[in-house]
């Protein structure tokens, strides 16, 4: 008789009735033997939860009495689960009923201690989707991009990405990982609150020496922008902030002073583009960032850890995505050079 790990798919939702209604189905529906489904709640306001508990009466619903966000919500609902494997997923996720088996086959064959499904738009299903695509990297100064998408482009999926392969990150909107490993690495940072924190999870898990992994054999559809849309400048405020916060935490000291000296001034040429566009708030959020970074300067300093394992620099991007972009035209992930990724 197989044995298989049991598996707690966690959807942290607030006043997300609308996507629960959608999606939840499709997610209950799957058919993976040994699961348990959960509905971790960041103090909703709307009728959400009392909807699960119609519907859905066998979903377990874990309430926080405040909202922390993504990450400090997440960290406390996952105080409260045991499974051998979480599965972070956003609530704007519709997924496939075999969508979870490819996954920890993966991770179980390959010795991956995270992992992440294929993530396509469902809006426009033939294209990968931004928030993680066919799986995450980095580039020397910090800036995320993905097979399948760099900056605000995105491919269409022509099966270009469809080999298991190691990443620097998974995405957080379908974020497998051991449970084991979650608890060694302290979660979340909950002072992310929102954006980049499953990338300093993962640059973490990373300096301790274990794997990222990702599968095409799994596919699932995310719409994006569910809590904040892209125009919004609080996203631009938590995506400029936490980046230097990750690169603090994250790089060798001397090496981190250096990239983030050159960051503030990538910083500004973007605010001054923001300007340049007509769009103040978002230039305004550029400098709340700055101004939150130096004044937490020696907070972030204390959350910097010792590892004794070999760091894992795998999908680290050596170059500068940013100037690939824009000077080199560079556009998809497959005409960047092989040889200007870090490899095991």
């Amino acid at each position: 008789m197989i044995e298989y790990p049991k598996v707690a798919v966690v959807i942290l939702n607030w006043n997300g009735k609308f996507f629960l209604e959608k999606f939840l189905p499709s997610v209950y529906n799957s058919t993976y033997p040994n699961i348990e489904f959960i509905i971790g709640d960041n103090a909703s306001t709307d009728d959400s939860v009392a909807f699960v508990n119609e519907y859905y009466p066998t979903i377990r619903i874990i309430q926080n009495d405040d909202n922390y966000g993504f990450a400090g919500g997440y960290n406390k609902v996952l105080q409260q689960v045991e499974a051998d494997y979480f599965v972070l997923l956003n609530s704007d996720v519709e997924v496939t009923p075999s969508w979870i088996e490819p996954v920890i086959e993966l991770m179980q064959k390959k010795d991956f201690i995270a992992a992440q499904p294929k993530i396509k738009a469902y809006h426009q299903r033939d294209h990968f989707e931004h928030a993680g695509a066919a799986g995450g990297h980095i580039d020397c100064f910090g800036y995320p991009f993905c097979k399948g998408r760099i900056l605000s482009i995105t491919e269409k999926d022509e099966g270009q990405y469809d080999v298991e392969n190691e990443v620097f990150w998974a995405t957080g909107a379908a974020l497998f990982i051991k449970s084991s490993a979650w608890h060694e690495a302290g979660g979340f940072d909950a002072d992310f609150f929102a954006h980049m924190e499953e990338i300093d999870l993962c640059w973490r898990l990373k300096k301790m020496g274990y794997k990222i992994g990702y599968t095409p054999a799994s596919v699932v559809y995310h719409v994006g922008g569910g809590t904040l849309n892209t125009s919004n400048p609080q996203k631009t405020y938590l995506n400029f902030r936490n980046n230097l916060l990750m690169l603090q935490k994250n790089l060798p000291f001397w090496h981190a002073l250096a990239v983030i000296w050159i960051r503030l001034w990538l910083d500004l040429v973007a605010l001054l583009h923001f300007l340049a566009e007509g769009k103040p708030r978002d230039a305004w959020a550029v400098s709340r960032a700055h101004q939150y970074f130096f004044m937490y300067f020696f907070k972030t300093v204390l959350k910097r850890r010792k590892y004794n394992a070999i760091e894992n620099k795998a999908g680290l991007y050596k170059k500068c995505i940013i100037l690939d972009f824009y000077t080199n035209k560079i556009q998809k992930y497959s005409n960047l050079s092989a040889d200007n990724f870090y490899k095991n």
